[in-house]
């Protein structure tokens, strides 16, 4: 019977290392060609790692939580069927402290890979597998990254080796005063990095406004029937931001660049980022040549964005570049932040929550939809007049779209 090796993908020649994630199957088990084995998550994406054959998981050679790099041999599958491939293996050794947690766990020994020698189970994966065993938390995040759960909800715990693991139950815990710690992903890590990084490298400067969302509201309100009906895809109010944005950028080009050494490139081109919170961390997918996109074509790329990060399954080349980025901290009921610049990137914009509010018009207090829009920038390049005028070009759009088509 054949040996076939199971390898890492080939990953991108930024990424050195990456962090296997849990198993999906152990020794012993049948696998079909083309079936998940286990995940690989780099600081950008998560990778699936298919059975190259059909056959008999023989081997696991790099377990769960385990640092790999491309082309790395991780596991061995033997040709046949279960019954045609290697006598069964003997029942694993398990440690004293990791069969209390297994038994507690409710988890058979022989659904965990030992990592200990000679293949035991030490106290380590036990306690890897009862996380991955615990049921997931759904959690929002907030448009910078990371999950941020609504008010009053748990605070859920990132792991390297599960999506979210099972946190702290603080309210069932008493006078306990229990704590729990847990790696960070390499995601995690790689969010954190770029955020020290561009606060300790940008003189970053946040300007605010308001903007009547009124008229983009009786827009959409009159024409979202017929919009989803003709393009299959509903009308939001992203698309209209990413408009704006982009009708700004092109009357101040200075905020669309970016610094290199001693130069300012000046980018002919328009790739907005828009910051998604999904439950491994922050990622930023990014809108290529956006003002070539209609806005049908804007919503379902947002969209499929939302849907594919929730997965893990953006690739690598649609999170990396970008001139300009959006965070849309309102889906969560944020109402002001001061939003961080994603390096290279010399500016962002956040978008927060429409709230009805009390505002002057024409002599008369009027209620009106308002949001409230920050513009974080790098004052090295940026004055304060650009980022200001270029906010007020945003909030002219928004509040007369007919500038959008017009151009004007």
């Amino acid at each position: 019977m054949a040996d076939i090796e199971v390898k890492v993908p080939q990953l991108s020649e930024s990424i050195s290392e990456a962090t296997l994630l849990q198993w999906k199957k152990q020794p012993g088990a049948a696998v079909v060609a083309d079936e998940i084995l286990v995940e690989v998550e780099t600081d950008k994406v998560v990778l699936d790692v298919p059975a190259p054959k059909s056959g008999v998981l023989a081997e696991i050679v790099a377990p769960s939580g385990a640092s790999v790099t491309s082309g790395q041999v991780i596991a061995r599958i033997v040709e046949g069927s279960p019954e045609s491939a290697a006598p069964a293996a003997p029942a694993p050794i398990t440690m004293p402290a990791a069969a209390r947690v297994l038994k507690e766990a409710g988890i058979a020994p022989e659904a965990v890979a030992g990592t200990g020698r000679g293949g035991r189970i030490t106290k380590g994966d036990a306690l890897a597998a009862a996380q991955a065993a615990s049921p997931a938390v759904a959690g929002g995040g907030d448009a910078r990254g990371g999950a941020a759960p609504r008010q009053g909800a748990s605070s859920p715990v990132p792991s390297p080796l599960t999506e979210i693991a099972a946190p702290i139950d603080s309210a069932a815990l008493g006078n306990n005063r229990l704590e729990q710690r847990v790696p960070m992903s390499r995601l995690r890590q790689r969010v954190a990095e770029r955020l020290v990084e561009s606060q300790s490298t940008a003189a970053i400067l946040t300007t605010f406004n308001e903007v009547n969302m009124q008229p983009v509201i009786e827009l959409r309100n009159r024409h979202k029937e017929r919009f989803e009906k003709e393009h299959g895809v509903k009308l939001g109010f992203m698309s209209f931001f990413v408009k704006a944005a982009v009708h700004a950028l092109k009357r101040f080009p200075i905020v669309n660049a970016s610094i290199d050494g001693t130069d300012i490139v000046y980018h002919g081109y328009f790739d907005i980022g828009i910051a998604v919170g999904s439950p491994r961390g922050l990622v930023v997918p990014v809108l290529r040549d956006a003002d070539a996109q209609t806005f049908s074509e804007i919503e379902r790329r947002i969209g499929d964005f939302g849907r594919r990060a929730g997965e893990g399954k953006l690739a690598i080349e649609e999170l990396t570049g970008g001139t300009f980025t959006i965070s849309n901290g309102g889906v969560f009921g944020s109402m002001l932040s001061t939003p961080i610049i994603n390096p290279p990137q010399s500016a962002i914009l956040g978008v927060h929550a429409t709230k009805d509010r009390p505002v002057a018009e024409n002599g008369q207090v009027v209620i009106r939809p308002m949001n409230y829009l920050a513009l974080s920038y790098d004052h090295r390049i940026i004055d304060g007049r650009e980022a200001v005028l270029f906010l007020v070009a945003i909030k002219e759009a928004l509040e007369d779209p007919g500038r959008l088509l017009l151009e004007m």
